[in-house]
């Protein structure tokens, strides 16, 4: 049964008519053609899918849209854009920290989320922060020193 709602994505607000229990990256892909967070385990075991929602990085692969109304959501589309990458997204490219990239988003959420609570994290803490996102291309070294770095902006920008 479809149910209407209203979702926050990135920053604009859309009205859905959708199944209730579709499941929010579903709805993301391919009701709102944000591509950039991926589908890999639909168990929430792998981290691809890792959106925001509210500020909180959260599974979207089985979280249904219906339980969702009116809440803020935000996927690596709206980190930042092509002309104004979020630091998270240039420490990334400056690192080459990504090889296949189809965990990326999920590891670029997770660090978002991780960041905006601890902006002065320790490599340990990075790991442990991340342990939920999966990767097999083997980047984690360069992934650690690209959030590192990618603090180290965002914290220069404030001070």
């Amino acid at each position: 049964m479809n149910e209407c709602l209203t979702l926050n994505v990135n920053g604009q607000v859309h009205e859905l008519d959708v199944p209730s229990s579709a499941p929010l990256l579903d709805v993301l892909r391919n009701h709102l053609g944000l591509k950039g967070s991926r589908y890999g385990c639909g168990l929430e075991q792998c981290g691809a899918c890792m959106v925001l929602i509210d500020g909180v990085a959260a599974y979207s692969c089985s979280r249904e849209i219906g339980t969702l109304s009116g809440r803020t959501i935000t996927t690596v589309e709206g980190l930042g854009s092509a002309d104004a990458l979020h630091p998270l997204q240039q420490a990334f490219l400056d690192e080459q920290a990504g090889q296949c990239g189809y965990c990326l988003s999920g590891i670029l959420i997770a660090a978002k989320a991780f960041l905006d609570h601890n902006p002065d994290p320790t490599r340990a803490e990075i790991a442990a922060a991340l342990d939920a996102n999966l990767c097999r291309c083997g980047s984690h070294p360069r992934i650690l020193r690209a959030v590192l770095k990618a603090a180290a902006d965002m914290r220069e920008k404030v001070a």
